[in-house]
């Protein structure tokens, strides 16, 4: 017989995600984090970050996670720019750890609300997606989540929110989107640590400027990583023969 929980634990379960996502908003919004952030921005901001990380790397790796983990539990659309962000100011290895770790986080915060007493408002929202999803779960549920991170066939914050209306358990959802987001963070965080020699000449932006090894070999990533879908496709009708 399943014991009774406590009523602080019912109290924090049904209203605790709505008091993280008040939060998170007066936090995100109050670092300036909020605003449509571009590559200019991390150009113009650049030295003045830099300065920051070596002073302390410690505390500005925590604050990078934290509003990665804000910004897509949010569904604010700034996964890539804090992904080249990660790459720029803590490097292609650490930048793209802690961009998976932090996109990990805040899908996992959107995906928890949408199984509290917010969900029903944000259904909407997912429209047929979550139908689509449902369908795809029903072989293997973490090779499809998986496949989900690594081929972008919807926005992240949809996806997000189509996936918590599933029946997929928090254990799958969290370490599949994990492993399917590592691949793509650390592409873009090495795309992100190149651009700091770009931005250190002063210069705009041009076409010259990406056909250096720096980054043609981040974007030749991005190209095997495009052959995905076909690998996961094949892999999925060799398990059902």
């Amino acid at each position: 017989m399943k014991a009774t929980p406590p009523a602080w634990w019912v109290w924090v379960r049904r209203f605790g995600p709505i008091a993280l996502v008040a939060l998170a908003v007066v936090l995100l919004f109050a670092s300036g984090a909020g605003r449509s952030l571009s590559l200019q921005d991390l150009r113009e901001h650049r030295q003045w970050l830099a300065a920051l990380v070596s002073r302390h790397p410690l505390i500005s790796l925590a604050a990078y996670l934290g509003l990665y983990a804000l910004a897509v539990g949010l569904s604010l659309p700034l996964a890539l720019i804090f992904t080249l962000a990660g790459g720029l100011l803590f490097g292609p290895w650490i930048g793209g750890a802690a961009s998976a770790i932090g996109c990990t986080c805040g899908s996992t915060l959107i995906f928890l609300i949408c199984r509290t007493a917010v969900g029903g408002g944000l259904r909407g929202k997912a429209g047929s997606m979550i139908d689509k999803i449902k369908r795809g779960l029903q072989g293997d549920a973490f090779a499809y989540i998986v496949a989900l991170r690594l081929m972008p066939i919807a926005p992240l914050w949809l996806v997000n929110l189509a996936l918590g209306f599933t029946p997929v358990p928090l254990r799958t959802y969290v370490a599949a989107t994990f492993i399917g987001t590592v691949p793509t963070s650390l592409i873009f965080a090495s795309l992100g640590a190149s651009l700091n020699r770009v931005f250190a000449s002063g210069a705009p932006l041009g076409p010259g400027d990406f056909v250096r090894p720096q980054i043609i070999l981040p974007l030749a990533g991005l190209g095997l990583l495009a052959l995905a879908p076909m690998a996961v496709r094949r892999l999925r009708q060799g398990r059902k023969a």
